[in-house]
Parts: C-alpha cells; sequence; structure tokens
C-alpha cells in the first residue's frame, strides 16, 4: 500500500491519534463510535488515507472537536480562513517534549483559563 500525498495526512492522523490517547479510548472504541473500522482508522492515524467527509463528521462527533478543526489539520479550510493558524490546543497537542498526561494538565489549564475570561 502506497502512503498518501495528501500533504496533511500525517498531521491529520497525530492529532486524531492524540486526541483518541487524551479521551482514553483505544482505536476499536474510537472506530466504534465513529462507525469506521479498526483497520480503517488505525490507516487514517499514520497518514495513509485521507478521510471523506462522513468520516471527518464521524470522527468529530465521535471525539467532541469541530469538523472544521480536523479540515485544518488536512490543509483545508475554508473561504473565511485565509490563512491556517496553529492553534494554541493543536501545538500542545503535537509537541513530543510532553507526555499525554502534560498535554492533558496543560490543555485543562488553558480551558480553565478561557471559560474564566468569558464570565
Amino acid at each position: 500500500m502506497s502512503k498518501s500525498t495528501t500533504p496533511g495526512s500525517d498531521t491529520f492522523g497525530e492529532f486524531i491519534r492524540s486526541q483518541r490517547k487524551l479521551a482514553e479510548m483505544s482505536q476499536r472504541e474510537l472506530a466504534k463510535l465513529a462507525d469506521l473500522s479498526d483497520a480503517y482508522l488505525s490507516q487514517l492515524e499514520r497518514g495513509l488515507h485521507e478521510p471523506s467527509v462522513r468520516v471527518l463528521h464521524g470522527l468529530s462527533d465521535a471525539l467532541n472537536v469541530p469538523t472544521e478543526r480536523l479540515l485544518r489539520f488536512l490543509g483545508r479550510h475554508t473561504d473565511n480562513d485565509s490563512v491556517t493558524e496553529a492553534t494554541t490546543e493543536s501545538v500542545i497537542l503535537l509537541d513530543e517534549a510532553l507526555t499525554d498526561v502534560q498535554k492533558q494538565s496543560l490543555l485543562d489549564i488553558y480551558r480553565s483559563f478561557l471559560a474564566a475570561n468569558d464570565l
């Protein structure tokens, strides 16, 4: 099987894997929630395939992540997005120097600050 030439496939796969681990789900559990086969989810996480819109919506629902955010990880953006910017959360999630526990702690703190600012 040849690897996909889609530029964002690797980043997308890394993001899906990190979100799954942060949610403390196995590949099998996420695949079931997203209505995918275990093998296909594994291939997505390894960047071997570009997901369809149906798959993106399934993963979005299962991981509670906006579909637009998943599209950005694939290198796609809507007409409203002239520049794709890295979000604070995406940078934390993709930082290889941090453990999954450290990533979750940082995300929890970051989100609590955002919530406090909305008051």
